[in-house]
């Protein structure tokens, strides 16, 4: 079970996506636009819209775009649910009537020795009220957590009536108790002790 690697990051993309289900109901036909880093998240974003039928949108610098060969595999998928994948250097082209918009450190776990080099290339990609303004005016604002204020997301946006992020966070937790409860065989068989014992 891939709990979190640095290639991909499922238990996070199945909890976002109930986190939208539970908002939306029906997944298809949506669009997120995932800004910043083609990092583990943004693969399993890609994968996971592209099984569920959703589009997605990912604008990221030039040299940090999502895997090619992951970008490949979801393609594929997306040709058998109608997904759409679209790859953008342009956040505002990405984010431009998006259901969600969904925000990463601009260094993920593993990458602190290029937090100063990615500082000075991110800051056009920082999801504030602006960018957001160009979205669905209903558009969810997503984080995975933990979250640098002031840097990929601004106060304003990470406490507005429409993040999720607390709600995605919260459904971390069932998402991964249902992984558990899948993979145990879907019930947990407890010994029977014996009146003797």
């Amino acid at each position: 079970m891939n709990a979190l690697s640095d290639d991909e990051h499922p238990c996070q993309a199945l909890a976002d996506f109930l986190t939208l289900r539970e908002r939306w109901g029906s997944l298809r036909g949506r669009t997120i636009a995932f800004i910043g880093d083609g990092n583990n998240v943004a693969h399993s974003l890609l994968l996971t819209c592209a099984c569920l039928g959703s589009s997605i949108r990912i604008a990221t610098p030039k040299g940090y775009s999502p895997d090619a060969q992951i970008v490949a595999d979801a393609r594929k998928i997306a040709k058998q649910t109608d997904a759409q994948i679209e790859l953008f250097a342009d956040p505002h082209a990405a984010v431009a009537g998006a259901d969600a918009v969904y925000a990463d450190a601009w260094a993920s776990m593993g990458q602190e020795n290029e937090a100063g080099k990615r500082a000075e290339i991110f800051p056009p990609y920082q999801v504030n009220r602006q960018l957001m303004a160009e979205a669905a005016p209903h558009a969810a604002f997503m984080h995975c957590l933990p979250a640098h204020r002031g840097e990929e997301v601004t106060d304003e946006v990470m406490d507005s009536e429409n993040s999720v992020v607390f709600e995605q966070a919260e459904n971390r937790l069932h998402v991964q108790k249902s992984i558990l409860y899948l993979l145990l065989g879907g019930a947990v068989r407890l010994p029977v002790r014996s009146a003797h014992a």
